[in-house]
């Protein structure tokens, strides 16, 4: 499953370097391991997409009521799958 997902600042960039290696979303969506994120960078200030993208894969879930807040999830993403979409098209 492939899921499309706004992402700002500083979160966006800390994904791309590599510096966060996680997604806490709403679990709307019954993320799986093995699914894909394409984190599409978001300007909050303009209310639009800027085009740069980064996709992910889903490694680790954790849905511990424990430890995640009810109804939120926490995956962890897998760093080697990062491609922006300006690389692509270059």
């Amino acid at each position: 499953m492939v899921h499309y997902l706004k992402t700002i600042q500083p979160y966006f960039r800390d994904v791309w370097l590599g510096l966060k290696t996680f997604e806490v979303r709403r679990n709307d969506r019954n993320y799986q391991t093995g699914d894909y994120l394409v984190l599409q960078e978001y300007d909050a200030e303009r209310a639009m997409l800027t085009g740069e993208e980064i996709t992910v894969e889903v490694k680790y879930l954790l849905r511990d009521e424990q430890f995640c807040k009810e109804g939120f999830v926490v995956m962890g993403i897998d760093a080697f799958k990062f491609q922006a979409k300006s690389e692509v098209e270059e």
